[in-house]
């Protein structure tokens, strides 16, 4: 028979999978002997069972009631006991952390009886009708589907009418009084009264919970952070401890270290007289935690005992929410921390010099998109001028937008390709699509833990918060300075994460101390260091080499500083283009072969200069050079507007220009209905007389002269768009003959290995026949993705992407990661096939894939030789490629 509840004594840390990651860590703690106020865990199995069936699964609520018997009997009270009531509080807990993402309910237990016993023996009326009030506010919302902004504005109308600045300022009866217009508030919109069974309302709350998994925002977030949606979400049960009995109470949120720069010691965020729920919320401002210390030494000295004992058990940066109840500490939840890209390397760093962590740990615990984020530009402190506000930097970083002032508006906005910074008091979980589309977000209330901080963090957004100079009116659509100011919806602004603050207008951006020293070897700082140290273990470990997609030499010459080992791309069309575009117009309009031979003869120095330098900056470096690709109508003019600067001229009278009558002749004896599959790659040079010599010479004497200066030229040729041996067969031919030709009139021999672009099913499908013909494959998976899938990438991408991606069609576009189950597919046939036929064949891939981190990782277990990318992603594959070399090694997975 299945099991579906755990007591927290019987779990442990490895059973994330079962009891969610807060369940398994609650388990963990509690075998550590840490304070953890007892409670059960209802599984994930039966979440998922919940949600395929719509019903309880059986034998559920059974175990349920035997496990809360269990802590009734603990406590030695009853829940919702009238004279002493115990109260549990029942909260999502799913294999990945998702903060604020599901629900949470608290009190439960409550009624219009127990409330009095609470109030009897806890000595406050004041803090029993404040947790009923708590209570039926949460239920209302996540249980009974009330709007969350009736109780916000009920609430509001309250602290109006008793000109009360916060909560804290409202007396007993002034909550009683609430939870009346609360109940009422429920009444009116859902028909039913809020129940005063206990039992009903654990019932209710954990089905709540489970149905919160589907949520919208829950799905966005699971999105945004590639977490599956199959998953299924726990529901940890607990006896309530409480925050706000008074002045010696409180609730914090406390990090191991800094999870913004890595820096050791406490830190974190502390509220007195406060449940949990409100130092997250940021509706009051915390203090820092470091205040504890001179407002309960003892609680202070405990709490950082106990984590100092987490961070050693976990060995990692650990998350920790707490409760302090009259003097007494409680250890609520333990997790490992969301970090910023800086804090993971920096962090990563100091556990291996500590000895905590091995080198390949730390390479385990950090992550090319944490690099890329590194490598981002900062603002010119030089040139920010005065600052309009100062907050906290909760998460580092530079970004520019125009300010909104809700999460709409800043959808709205984004999708029109605009950049936004979405300004609110504080964020709650629903503004989730907001701080997705937004380049930053900016708060006025709220510490570095509160829901704006930790999300950002988690999602790399640059973030500020606690900018309590500023006044919000999110009615109004804009927020004033201190001296002031108005800012106004549509705005631009800077926000600085890494600073704190906030500047009007556009703020000039430089370089990045990472990207400084990719760029120089300058280590100006500790995280550049650490950045150092995990690229060397990186490139120690990594089997597959790294190579870079460079058409001049600067970007080659760039590419090799940072890292890259040869050219795996080199397109030739891009040397066709700005001033040599009208020599390919004179090609594609010759009408004799004299006339095409010409101009042909006038393309070779200029293509022949250009691969020189090439294999210059790369010289002992293998440099792929790609024959030319695209269709030739691409380096015409546009048909349309020459068809109406043509009919524009026949209008007015005049005669048209003869040349341009004779480009619209060409092309509209090229128009292709769909150019992607027409007259390109290899048909091109098998159609087009000359074409091939012409560039394969150029390739061939660029070798001689890179030789004869004294240099070790690696030059290879490859075929693009191949889908048949035949063709390759055929254009490999004239590409020996030329490099023969070329060896005897130079008396140096030229020798270049010839291959081709794997960029069709068919070339996959086919790839031990290609093979025979072929030194090397490069999988062109920008083009396989658009052959295999059906897509024009231009056309679906704006089209319907983003419906397929809130469907769940795919969880990520596979123009971005490669599509491991089709593409992926294709690759490993033609890997397995190509490699059976010819042993030694090198095989690589030189689409953008080359430089996404998920996609390197498929490349390293597909058996590939090199990955080649953009230069400016050289690193971040450089250190991928080492991390998909680890084996068994556990990072720090802080979804």
């Amino acid at each position: 028979m299945v099991r579906y509840v755990h007591d927290f004594r019987e779990g442990r840390r490895d059973m994330a999978d079962l009891l969610g990651g807060k369940g398994a860590n609650l388990a963990e703690m509690t075998r550590l002997g840490l304070p953890v106020p007892p409670g059960f865990t209802v599984t994930t199995d039966a979440c998922r069972a919940f949600l395929a069936t719509g019903a309880e699964p059986d034998g559920m609520s059974a175990e349920v009631s035997r496990h809360l018997s269990a802590l009734e009997e603990s406590a030695g009270r009853r829940l919702g006991q009238r004279d002493d009531p115990l109260l549990v509080s029942v909260r999502s807990g799913a294999r990945f952390s998702m903060p604020g993402m599901m629900e949470t309910v608290l009190d439960i237990g409550l009624n219009d009886d127990s409330v009095l016993g609470l109030a009897k023996t806890s000595g406050s009326d004041r803090f029993a009708w404040d947790s009923y009030r708590r209570l039926v506010q949460m239920f209302g919302s996540t249980v009974m589907g009330v709007d969350t902004a009736r109780f916000d504005e009920a609430m509001t109308l309250l602290k109006e009418a008793r000109e009360a600045p916060d909560d804290l300022h409202l007396d007993a009866s002034d909550l009683a009084g609430l939870v009346e217009t609360y109940k009422r508030l429920i009444l009116d919109e859902t028909g039913r009264a809020f129940p005063q069974s206990p039992a009903e309302q654990l019932r209710l709350a954990i089905l709540a919970v489970f149905r919160s998994w589907t949520g919208e925002r829950a799905r966005l977030y699971r999105r945004r952070e590639h977490i599956p949606d199959d998953l299924g979400t726990a529901v940890t049960v607990q006896r309530m401890v409480y925050g706000n009995l008074g002045p010696d109470s409180g609730s914090g949120v406390a990090f191991t270290r800094d999870p913004a720069t890595g820096r050791p010691g406490l830190y974190g965020d502390y509220l007195a007289n406060a449940q949990g729920e409100d130092v997250v919320a940021g509706i009051r401002n915390t203090v820092p935690l470091t205040e504890l210390e001179l407002l309960d030494p003892d609680s202070y000295r405990r709490l950082r005992d106990h984590m100092g004992t987490l961070e050693r058990h976990f060995r990692d940066l650990c998350d920790i929410e707490f409760t302090i109840e009259r003097g007494t500490l409680w250890m609520l939840q333990t997790r490992v921390g969301k970090r910023t890209a800086e804090a993971a390397f920096a962090i990563a760093a100091a556990l291996v010099e500590e000895g905590q962590i091995t080198a390949e740990e730390a390479l385990a615990r950090v992550s090319g998109d944490g690099l890329a984020r590194l490598m981002f530009p900062r603002f010119d402190t030089d040139a920010t001028g005065s600052a309009l506000a100062h907050g906290l930097p909760a998460s580092p970083g530079a970004a520019v937008g125009a300010a909104v002032f809700d999460s709409t508006e800043a959808v709205r906005r984004a999708a029109a390709g605009e950049r936004t910074v979405l300004v609110r008091q504080e964020t709650t979980p629903d503004d989730l699509p907001g701080m997705v589309a937004a380049e930053a977000v900016l708060t006025s209330r709220g510490g570095k833990t509160s829901h704006a901080a930790v999300v950002a963090r988690g999602m790399g957004k640059v973030c500020v918060c606690g900018a309590e100079e500023l006044t919000v009116d999110t009615a109004a659509r804009h927020f004033t300075t201190p001296d002031g100011t108005v800012v106004e919806e549509g705005a631009v602004i800077s926000v600085d994460g890494t600073a704190g603050a906030v500047y009007a207008g556009a703020v000039p951006l430089v370089a990045s101390a990472a990207m400084r020293y990719l760029e120089t070897g300058e280590q100006s700082d500790g995280v550049v260091a650490a950045v150092a140290r995990a690229l060397e273990q990186a490139d120690s470990l990594r089997r597959l080499e790294v190579r870079a997609n460079a058409d001049t030499p600067h970007d080659a010459r760039r590419a090799r500083r940072f890292g890259a080992q040869g050219i795996g791309l080199c397109r030739t069309e891009h040397m066709f283009l700005g001033e040599r575009r009208k020599l390919v117009e004179a090609m594609i309009l010759a009408v004799t072969d004299s006339d095409r031979d010409r101009a042909l003869a006038a393309l070779l120095p200029l293509q022949r200069q250009d691969f020189t330098d090439i294999l210059e900056a790369m010289d002992a470096l293998p440099v792929t050079i790609r024959l030319l690709d695209p269709p030739l109508h691409e380096f015409l003019p546009d048909r349309t507007e020459l068809a109406v600067r043509i009919a524009a001229a026949e209008a007015r009278g005049d005669q048209p220009e003869p040349h341009e009558a004779e480009l619209l002749a060409a092309v509209n004896r090229m128009h292709e209905e769909n150019p992607m599959l027409g007259l390109r790659g290899v048909r091109l040079g098998l159609v087009v007389p000359g074409l091939v010599a012409m560039q394969v010479r150029a390739v061939a004497e660029a070798v001689v002269a890179r030789t004869k200066a004294g240099g070790s030229p690696r030059a290879e040729i490859m075929v693009p768009l191949v889908g048949a041996v035949e063709e390759l067969r055929i254009e490999r031919a004239e590409v020996e003959r030329v490099l023969a030709e070329v060896s005897e009139e130079s008396g140096v021999t030229v020798r270049c290995p010839v291959g081709t672009m794997i960029e069709l099913p068919r070339a996959a499908l086919t790839a031990g026949r290609i093979a025979e013909e072929a030194e090397f494959f490069s999988f062109g998976t920008n083009d396989l993705t658009q052959t295999t899938w059906g897509f024009s990438r231009d056309d679906v991408e704006a089209a319907f992407f983003s419906a397929y991606l809130d469907k769940g069609v795919f969880p990520t576009s596979p123009f971005e990661t490669i599509d491991r189950d089709g593409v992926g597919r294709l690759i490993r046939i033609a890997v397995e096939e190509g490699r059976a036929a010819r042993p030694g064949l090198t095989l690589g891939v030189c689409g953008e894939h080359g430089g996404d981190p998920d996609s390197v990782h498929f490349f390293h277990a597909a058996g590939l030789d090199y990955v080649s990318c953009s230069p400016f992603r050289v690193p971040v594959a450089r250190l991928e490629a080492g991390r998909a070399a680890l084996s068994d090694t556990e990072g720090s997975d802080s979804r």
